[in-house]
């Protein structure tokens, strides 16, 4: 649920490159040297960073500190799931609209391209992130045992 919702945000604030229909289905870059490919890839990774730390400090506070291990495997496989449904959400939004402009446009008329994540190794980074705070928490946290710290 967390990935999908990411996703749609992705598509509401992610910048898109502008196309213009060269012939019948085809398109080209208005500006080939448009940053809206980046920025895209940026809104994606800001939105996992913030994922992996909500799914992270959550997943610890509710989960982790009473089921253990298990909860911290489902936890990760979560981020994983999300990362994809974010990614597949995000892509899918406005896909269709893409498509018939693509088909149905007249030569000449300019249109925004679909949204595409360049840069998959940022699908890392919503499970790297909560992966981390959890362990971070969890080793983090833990005082050392009074027997180790007499030294008489």
């Amino acid at each position: 649920m967390l990935g999908v919702v990411a996703g749609i945000i992705w598509a509401a604030v992610a910048p898109r490159a502008l196309l213009q229909e060269v012939g019948q289905g085809e398109a080209q870059l208005v500006n080939a040297e448009s940053n809206a490919f980046i920025l895209a890839d940026l809104w994606f990774c800001l939105i996992a960073v913030l994922g992996g730390a909500v799914t992270g400090i959550a997943g610890y506070r509710l989960l982790v500190r009473r089921a253990g291990w298990t909860a911290t495997a489902g936890l990760v496989l979560g981020a994983v799931a999300a990362a994809l449904l974010a990614l597949w959400a995000g892509e899918n939004v406005g896909l269709g609209s893409y498509n018939h402009l693509l088909a149905a446009s007249a030569t000449g008329t300019f249109f925004h391209a679909s949204l595409a994540l360049g840069a998959k190794s940022a699908l890392a980074l919503w499970p790297g992130l909560t992966s981390l705070i959890i362990l971070l928490a969890e080793y983090g946290g833990r005082r050392p045992s009074e027997g180790a710290l007499s030294v008489d």
